[in-house]
């Protein structure tokens, strides 16, 4: 196994392993709960959210029905444009009688998130958010998640399907990442 714990590069482990899997078996519980009568469809958010999603898929007890989307608000840079790029959207066309529950790895700007909703909901009969890290200390827009795994610090974290420079995703804990690898 890669020794990332000793890497320069990881300055160190923000949430660990065994307390993701804690707090996505919770989540799922309350999603069960919450979803037990309705026509679940999970949306995962690619490319960061793909650990967590089948993490949190694999604990339902309920039928869900899977669909994937790649969305970006940033373009080939490091801040939000504001404006939604769907490269990647959902399958059927008919959403109409389906419960959307959007699951992404992490809201930071908020920007993505608040113009996916709308774009949804006109598609939808009701869509709800789950992500797995929250860093409100980052949100440009008034925007919170129906699910929420961690509030975490503003800091650049990668792991657990969280990226930089498409690196570090397999690490199995939420790490920072030393500023000298981004600055």
């Amino acid at each position: 196994m890669y020794d990332y714990k000793n890497n320069e590069d990881i300055e160190k482990i923000l949430v660990d392993a065994e307390s993701i899997g804690k707090r996505v078996k919770e989540l799922a519980l309350q999603i069960d709960k919450d979803y037990a009568d309705k026509r679940l469809v999970m949306v995962g958010i690619l490319k960061g959210s793909f650990i967590f999603f089948g993490d949190l898929v694999r604990n339902l007890t309920i039928p869900a029905e899977i669909e994937f989307m790649k969305v970006s608000s940033y373009g080939s840079g490091t801040v939000s444009s504001g404006e939604l790029k769907v490269s990647l959207d959902i399958a059927r066309e008919d959403l109409s009688e389906c419960d959307l529950l959007v699951v992404e790895d992490i809201i930071d700007s908020g920007k993505t998130l608040s113009k996916l909703v709308p774009y949804l909901a006109k598609r939808a009969r009701s869509v709800r958010t789950c992500t797995l890290l929250d860093k409100p200390d980052r949100r440009e827009v008034d925007l919170s998640t129906d699910y929420c795994g961690f509030v975490i610090p503003d800091e650049f974290v990668v792991g657990y399907g969280l990226d930089y420079g498409e690196k570090y995703r397999t690490l199995p804990d939420v790490c920072v990442l030393s500023p000298k690898v981004y600055s």
